[in-house]
């Protein structure tokens, strides 16, 4: 049977170098830019993927009812049009293009800056109108002064770096900027409350969150330098507007240059007729250049993950590029098979996961070994939960998470430890890839024992005393079950055991049942490895 084709939905315009780029990956596409939503709801559930820009609103009720989606891609940075908790409790993964467009963004920053404090767009209707205003347009220089950026990422760093070659001083707010990164780029790192007192322009390069919603409040702006002046090129809502035009019109702003409002398209906006404001249609990415470069990677981004399992630049998932992911996949699921186990036996409320790897697993990437051992963990208890939110369900939950790598040398090439605190103890499993890539139990509650992961299965702990494997083998006979293997482990002589007893077929509760009343029985559980 010929394996079929991932399919990918193009929602917003974007250059067709990103459906050659499909094509020659295999990877079958509609393009369908400009697509209302009510049409976008009938047809989602068709497609493994979805590209969007900007005019795309991807909500709670997509995510509802695109079933196979697996990924949806922004060509371009912002993602405040994909509700991103939705995307992760459905599990789907969600990419942008940090890079693409961050020179563009920049470079139309410094352009806006030169603009504001030269005002050119006035003088340019002014002249034009045969007015030559000369004395009119004094202008002011920007060398010698201070910019504040509002964030030093991938957009603000390159504006610092053309700021300083500008001759500018340089103020930075970003709780993500660390000392040595400030040194390295020439910035200065200061708080959010200096930066506007001391700040001659300030330029704003943050996403949109609760935390940054009316950054520049009224409250901000009156305490920025009179004749200061404000630059969004970053994201709508991040300026409180009607401060903003207040302070224009009394003259404590000489200036403000926005390209981005709180409502886009922006046909009307109480900034539009402030004086001294320089207004652009969210021209930020707007190169041919970066739309080439966005549609180019967010297409190249996606095809590797339906293709490979490859992850770059994902909001919502740790990134694992092309060479880790055929490496992670038997450890994926090897940790998924060991919390699974762990899940299926443990009907106590969890308050910590721990993860352990040594030897070459200690090498590899633990997030999305992590992400697959919740999974096996907490699906019996939640039937929504995936690799993409497990994370996140765990900590709705209370539980602690954590992961440890040792660099200790171990008797085995590989190893995966999974430990759980709960409400009456400590549970704990190991297991190992043998020839590679197949998956193996090697110690239970700190008891040794080879097994691999069989499909139907009775765990029980017991007592090491004479009969019992006797005992066990009569009562299942008596129900017609037959042993397919038995792999035992115990602690001591006499003491406590463990029995990992593969079967032929389902076990109900009735059976179970019978073997807890055996003598030497002290637990037991069905379990079952998909």
């Amino acid at each position: 049977m010929e394996k079929k084709l991932p399919k990918v939905l193009i929602s917003d315009k974007l250059s067709e170098s990103s459906i050659d780029i499909f094509k020659k990956q295999n990877i079958d596409t509609d393009y369908k830019p400009g697509i209302s939503s009510n049409d976008l709801l009938e047809i989602i559930d068709q497609y493994d993927g979805l590209v969007i820009r900007s005019s795309t609103q991807v909500t709670q009720e997509v995510f509802e009812k695109a079933k196979k989606l697996k990924i949806v891609g922004r060509a371009g940075i912002g993602t405040d049009n994909i509700d991103k908790n939705a995307a992760t409790k459905n599990g789907v993964i969600v990419m942008n293009t940090p890079y693409g467009n961050a020179v563009t963004t920049a470079e139309h920053t410094i352009a806006l800056l030169m603009s504001l404090v030269r005002m050119i767009p006035r003088a340019d209707d002014s002249t034009r109108k045969g007015k030559w205003e000369k004395s009119k347009f004094n202008g002011t220089e920007i060398t010698g002064k201070t910019l504040g950026l509002i964030g030093c990422g991938n957009i603000g760093s390159i504006v610092s770096n053309r700021a300083l070659g500008l001759k500018m001083k340089v103020l930075a707010f970003d709780p993500f900027l660390t000392p040595e990164k400030s040194k390295e780029l020439g910035v200065e790192k200061v708080e959010l409350d200096f930066l506007l007192r001391n700040s001659d322009i300030i330029s704003l390069h943050t996403p949109l969150t609760e935390d940054t919603k009316n950054i520049i409040s009224a409250e901000a702006i009156s305490i920025m330098k009179k004749g200061s002046r404000i630059i969004n090129c970053a994201r709508g809502g991040l300026v409180d507007e009607v401060a903003c035009r207040a302070a224009l019109e009394t003259g404590h702003l000489a200036g403000a240059a926005f390209d981005v409002f709180t409502e886009e398209p922006a046909k009307a906006n109480i900034l539009f007729d402030a004086p001294n404001l320089i207004a652009t249609p969210h021209l930020g990415a707007a190169t041919i250049e970066a739309q080439e470069n966005v549609a180019i990677q967010i297409a190249q981004q996606m095809a590797d993950y339906l293709n490979t399992g490859a992850v770059t630049n994902a909001i919502n998932f740790p990134n694992v590029s092309s060479e880790e992911a055929p490496i992670l996949k038997p450890y994926i699921r090897l940790a998924y098979l060991l919390g699974s186990f762990l899940g299926q036996v443990t009907q106590e409320g969890i308050h910590n996961i721990k993860l352990e790897l040594e030897g070459k697993a200690s090498n590899i990437q633990d997030g999305p070994l992590l992400a697959s051992a919740l999974v096996g963990i907490l699906e019996p208890s939640s039937a929504a939960v995936n690799n993409i939110n497990s994370s996140s369900v765990a900590t709705s939950r209370g539980i602690s998470l954590s992961t440890i790598k040792h660099e200790r040398q171990c008797d085995y090439e590989t190893l995966i430890k999974l430990s759980i605190k709960h409400d009456k103890g400590d549970r704990t499993i190991s297991g190992t890839l043998i020839a590679g890539d197949k998956p193996r139990i090697i110690n239970i509650q700190g008891i040794s024992i080879e097994s691999d992961f069989p499909k139907n299965a009775l765990y029980l702990r017991n007592y090491d005393k004479p009969g019992f494997i006797g005992d066990l083998g009569n009562a299942l006979g008596r129900k017609g079950i037959n042993i397919a293997s038995f792999h035992l482990g115990r602690r001591d002589v006499g003491g406590e055991a463990i029995a990992l007893v593969e079967v032929d077929g389902g076990i109900d509760d009735k059976i179970v049942a019978e073997i807890k009343d055996l003598p030497q029985v002290s637990r037991v559980n069905s379990i079952y490895f998909d």
